[in-house]
């Protein structure tokens, strides 16, 4: 028998022992690159593979206006989500689900079978109605839960609806607010994980792990639900007496440029948008729409002049023929014969077309043209919405003589009436130019504290305060004493220019008897609070004028949103001119404490309804001082005994 040495069992030792040391540095190495490299990446694959997600909608921020009144806000709508290998009796609740949402029972066997986590039954299983929310709960089946959801809803139904948009059944914008700040609506989205085995039994000695979703901000916003709810009514009323191809209305507040309203004929409503044709919910037609704008734009026409000190509305007088030559070519007026020998204030207060050619002619193609892209035209006006047109100017290569002249008076140029809105408000505010603009406050919804304040954007200031004050004073002569008539209001100071314009075909040429007519006005006079304009597309049944038809429109709104904003009326100022069939208001007299046959001597011009009996008269409606219109009624009270 070969014996080993003992140097040769020492060696094999120290090789073993070498190698035993080596095959525990290589574990003894990989594990602390598991443990300390890779280990969280398994932690997470571990957990992935057991853990379960289920997400959860954060809530949508509510959209306020600018006294905090709701415009657009939640309503609670859970979803069904369908966890399969929970279900245990498949069949089963597959017939109770299918019952409860209205679908057939193979559909919602599909779900309950399905190869999946868990699954939402969508559409039908989204935004649950109460009674079929009632009736999950009721039956309580396994692996069926309900998630908490909610579908948009917006108070003031139709009201608004251009400007607000609509959210889709994932609560995501689509258009309007909604979708222009849909990020900072839609909040972060929550999940409830739990375990479960590899049969997707849930683990319940391992605790879920749950995640809050993260609520949109509310936005508050410059619209004054009173002042809108104004002008929807008015243009209700106008579709309904003029039935026009459209109609919209704007105010805007002159001193920042924050929207106050906005309104669209045709209308929809938000809820009920996947039953609308595109064309109606796409077309936000004050910012929208592009059309010749009319007499309107003489206000800038009218702006660049006393700028530039080329007129004086007292002093400088203009004799208008009924026509006026430029370039070989007669630019009319739309009265037959003209208006004769007038200052150009009564240019102004006339709308007289040859006075403004005139104007424009003195001015010149480079300036008027740069007084015109100064107030905005022929750009965006920046306004947080989506759609928003640019309009039309000439090319300055374009520009002859007859161009300047149509160009004065608003005719061959196109521009959207989100343009007119801030261009005048700048002629009238003293100077300055704003970018529109409706988001105000960003709001915290927990806190109710302010997150984030957006500011008015000043643009650039384009006239003098004092070149301001003559437009203001000019344009109230309008409405006291020139077309602008019919948007007097009673106790308000009230400025404005009325709009005519011929609209043009898909041929290109001007339609015969087819007219946009438009009022823009503002008040107070002397300080606006506040600017308004309306257009009527298309008006039938009447006269085809922006003074008759728009006029009594513009005054009604501000009139109404002036005394439910709060403002004071106005002193001073001129008085109204009436013409006939016009007649001036009647002041109603004190009539407390007179006998009946006392009242002979105002039933003239009053017509006098009486409630009670006696010889008395111990009280009245209208109170004494208030003016009406003449014929209107005043109720009086009687008694037999005299309480004054």
């Amino acid at each position: 028998m070969k014996r080993v040495s003992s140097v040769t069992v020492r060696k094999r030792i120290i090789a073993v022992f070498l190698i035993g040391l080596l095959l525990f540095l290589i574990i003894d190495v990989r594990l602390g690159y598991v443990q300390f490299v890779i280990g969280d990446d398994l932690m997470d694959l571990a957990d992935e593979s057991w853990s379960r997600d289920i997400t959860f909608e954060p809530e949508r921020g509510k959209i306020l206006d600018r006294q905090g009144e709701v415009l657009a806000e939640n309503v609670s709508a859970p979803s069904v989500i369908v966890v399969p290998k929970q279900v245990e009796n498949p069949q089963n609740t597959a017939g109770k689900m299918a019952d409860i949402l209205n679908i057939s029972e193979q559909e919602a066997y599909d779900y309950v079978t399905k190869d999946a986590v868990y699954s939402r039954v969508h559409p039908e299983g989204r935004k649950l109605s109460e009674e079929q929310e009632e009736a999950f709960r009721t039956l309580n089946l396994d692996g069926i839960y309900l998630a908490k959801d909610s579908k948009r809803h917006y108070p003031f139904d139709d009201s608004l609806s251009h400007v607000l948009g609509f959210a889709g059944i994932d609560n995501q914008g689509l258009m309007g607010l909604e979708l222009f700040y849909n990020e900072q609506l839609s909040g972060e989205e929550g999940s409830l994980s739990f375990y479960s085995d590899a049969k997707g039994q849930e683990l319940e000695q391992i605790a879920d792990d749950y995640k809050a979703p993260e609520d949109g901000l509310n936005l508050k916003t410059t619209i004054d639900s009173r002042v809108q709810t104004i002008m929807e009514r008015e243009l209700d009323l106008a579709v309904s007496q003029y039935n026009p191809d459209g109609a919209m209305a704007i105010a805007v507040d002159p001193d920042t440029g924050g929207v106050m309203g906005m309104a669209s004929r045709p209308n929809f409503h938000p809820e009920d948008y996947q039953n609308v044709d595109s064309e109606i919910y796409d077309r936000n037609l004050p910012i929208w729409s592009t059309f010749e704008p009319g007499s309107t734009f003489k206000i800038i026409t009218l702006a660049a002049a006393l700028e530039e000190q080329m007129v004086d509305l007292e002093d400088d007088e203009f004799h208008d023929d009924g026509d006026i030559s430029v370039g070989g070519t007669e630019l009319h007026c739309w009265k037959s014969g003209g208006h004769g020998h007038q200052s150009y204030l009564e240019v102004v207060q006339n709308s007289c077309n040859p006075g403004f050619v005139q104007m424009g002619s003195e001015l010149g193609e480079e300036k008027l043209f740069s007084y015109i892209e100064d107030f905005g035209f022929g750009e965006k006006t920046g306004i947080d919405l989506r759609g928003e047109g640019n309009g039309i100017l000439f090319e300055p290569e374009d520009v002859g003589p007859v161009e300047l002249g149509t160009t004065s008076f608003g005719q061959g140029v196109s521009v959207t009436p989100i343009q007119q809105v801030m261009a005048v408000s700048a002629a009238v505010n003293g100077g300055e130019l704003y970018e529109p603009y409706i988001a105000e406050e960003w709001v915290d919804p927990k806190t109710n504290q302010t997150v984030d304040k957006v500011e008015p954007t000043l643009k650039e200031n384009i006239i003098s305060e004092s070149t301001s004050e003559e437009i203001r004073y000019a344009l109230e002569s309008v409405v006291a004493e020139g077309t602008g008539r019919p948007a007097y209001v009673d106790g308000y100071r009230v400025g404005g220019k009325t709009g005519t314009a011929q609209k043009v075909g898909p041929d290109g040429n001007y339609m015969a008897d087819n007219y946009v007519v438009s009022f823009m006005g503002f008040a107070p006079a002397d300080d606006p609070e506040v600017v308004v304009y309306v257009a009527i597309d298309n008006p039938k049944g009447t006269v085809q004028f922006g003074g008759p038809v728009v006029g009594p429109i513009v005054g009604t709104i501000i009139g109404d949103s002036l005394r439910a904003m709060g403002v004071e009326p106005s002193e001073g100022g001129p008085d109204k001119e009436y013409t006939w069939p016009e007649q001036p208001p009647v002041e109603v007299p004190d009539l407390i404490g007179l006998r009946k046959e006392d009242l002979i001597e105002y039933q003239t011009n009053l017509s006098i309804e009486t409630s009670g009996s006696g010889n008395y008269i111990v009280d009245q409606a209208p109170s004494p001082g208030a003016k009406v219109e003449q014929g209107e009624k005043v109720r009086i009270y009687l008694s037999d005994e005299n309480s004054s």
